[in-house]
């Protein structure tokens, strides 16, 4: 089972990396769905603290198979998220 800093650093990764994605559509096609590109950096941002404080509040389940569950189910919503986000952000290009 990876422990929470493995966790946190991977969320942080995966999010940084959809941020960069944003930020780089934003500088290839200036002015163009403005917008759209910074409600899908708002959302991931918002994703990001989400799950860290869900991976922290981990701490107070019982057991071990508990933690190990809420980890999947927090890894699974990550890519879930993250393969929506890009997705969205390719539609607009």
């Amino acid at each position: 089972m990876p422990n929470r800093r493995d966790i946190k650093k991977d969320i942080n990764s995966v999010l940084a990396n959809v941020l960069e994605e944003c930020y780089s559509e934003m500088l290839n096609n200036p002015e163009k769905n403005d917008d759209k590109i910074n409600a899908i950096i708002d959302e991931a941002v918002d994703l990001a603290d989400d799950l860290i404080a869900r991976v922290n509040g981990a701490k107070k389940l019982k057991n071990g198979k508990e933690v190990k569950e809420s980890f999947h189910k927090i890894m699974d919503e990550l890519q879930d998220k993250a393969i929506a986000y890009i997705e969205r952000l390719n539609a607009l290009s």
